[in-house]
């Protein structure tokens, strides 16, 4: 027979039946009526022209057709329970599409996404490195990380402060000729800049370095950590970024001076709107951030 001809409700009448040995039974189990439990296996038995009861005064019991008929069943249903038990208690994959500036995707996202997807394996993210801010419609990211030197706000959006950046001077243990004692000692090394050459000046500048005579090197876009951790020279970096690397030996940080440089912010269409994923995901972030900066 055709599976798309089997009398499914008759059979599944006739399992709770055969295995409960009680057409009233049978009924309780299914929620259904006695009757309609006796009107299912008389069908049932009409169609594969074999007896699969015995009818006794108050009893029934199974005949040899029968029999071989339930041990086909049960475990047919069991399984099908079963899957369905499993297939329950799965969770929903929802996809969360986010927007990241590049060197927050490099610098912290990256190195910390691990334990995001440990705490929330349901969720499955998308990460897209672009320092553009989207409009958030329908079909691009629902939430960005974005940074700004001195913007706390963007048109049509809310923002919500993430951290604070500040940058200190990070070298390699590699790239490292001897004692860094002085601040004016870092001008013997190749310094490396992030998009332009103001941080150094400030920083130097908050040391007592007036006027330093060379600020020269190379300019990096969103990859300048890659650099310092290659060995190439000395940069500033962010603490957020660095603290593991300095903790775990594999930078230097001959300097405890910072200097404040813009912030990290949460930007979105509508916190207030954000879907059950991107809200659990900016929870984190906040959490894992403040722990961090704070030395948990």
């Amino acid at each position: 027979m055709r599976r798309g001809r089997l009398p499914l409700t008759a059979l599944r009448s006739f399992e709770a039946a055969g295995r409960l040995l009680s057409f009233t039974a049978a009924a309780q189990e299914l929620c259904v009526t006695q009757g309609a439990i006796s009107r299912q296996i008389m069908e049932l038995e009409q169609l594969t022209g074999h007896i699969l009861f015995e009818r006794l005064h108050r009893s029934v019991a199974l005949t040899r057709e029968g029999e071989q008929l339930l041990n086909a069943l049960t475990p047919a249903f069991q399984q099908m329970d079963d899957g369905m038990a499993r297939l329950a208690a799965l969770k929903p994959v929802q996809t969360l599409r986010i927007s990241v500036e590049p060197s927050f995707a490099t610098g912290w996202l990256i190195p910390h996404l691990h334990d995001f997807q440990a705490s929330d394996p349901d969720i499955d993210l998308q990460v897209e490195a672009d320092a553009r801010l989207d409009q958030f419609r329908e079909h691009e990211p629902e939430l960005a990380i974005r940074w700004s030197l001195t913007r706390r706000s963007w048109p049509r959006s809310q923002a919500q402060h993430l951290a604070d950046v500040q940058m200190t001077p990070v070298i390699a243990p590699s790239a490292m000729r001897g004692p860094i004692e002085r601040p004016e000692d870092l001008l013997g090394y190749p310094l490396l800049h992030e998009e332009n050459r103001d941080a150094w000046s400030q920083w130097f500048d908050a040391v007592g370095v007036m006027d330093p005579r060379d600020l020269r090197g190379p300019i990096f876009s969103d990859v300048m950590l890659e650099s310092i951790r290659g060995g190439h020279g000395i940069g500033l970096g962010d603490l957020l970024f660095v603290a593991e690397d300095v903790r775990g030996g594999r930078l230097v940080r001959p300097f405890n001076q910072t200097i404040s440089y813009g912030a990290y912010w949460l930007v979105c269409r509508d916190f207030s709107r954000l879907s059950p994923a991107a809200g659990r995901f900016a929870a984190w972030c906040k959490t894992t951030i403040s722990g961090q900066l704070n030395g948990r």
